[in-house]
């Protein structure tokens, strides 16, 4: 059972409460796949790093607060990029679902620089 769990597991960054992420999950809708993109704060992770971990993100849009709770290790998950690590003391973040704006502000730990956006070195031999 654990060769099984090993092969479906994904290769992921780092995923902790406080973090800002971006999901990539793939829809499908009728016989038309896309890729739709939800970014949020990780208020929560369960289940640890095995096949049946899983992330609450939660994001505010239009005033309203959204969450969605994503299992990790699911095919539909493309990618999961971290754009945001913030400073929290907690490991459930569910105190943020009563506040917003400047109350739920977050300590930002360090900025999350792309791979992409890296300036590549040149050697001068």
């Amino acid at each position: 059972m654990k060769m099984i769990d090993e092969q479906l597991k994904k290769n992921l960054p780092e995923i902790r409460p406080g973090y800002t992420v971006v999901v990539h999950q793939k829809i499908k809708e009728g016989d038309k796949e896309r890729i739709q993109t939800f970014q949020g704060l990780v208020i929560a992770q369960k289940h640890g790093s095995g096949i049946s971990a899983t992330i609450t993100v939660r994001k505010i849009s239009g005033g309203i607060g959204i969450e969605k709770i994503f299992p990790l290790h699911v095919p539909t998950i493309q990618k999961i990029e971290v754009t945001k690590k913030s400073k929290v003391r907690r490991a459930k973040l569910y105190y943020l679902r009563g506040k917003f704006g400047k109350q739920a502000k977050m300590k930002k730990t360090e900025a999350v620089v792309p791979e992409a956006t890296l300036p590549e070195q040149t050697s001068t031999e």
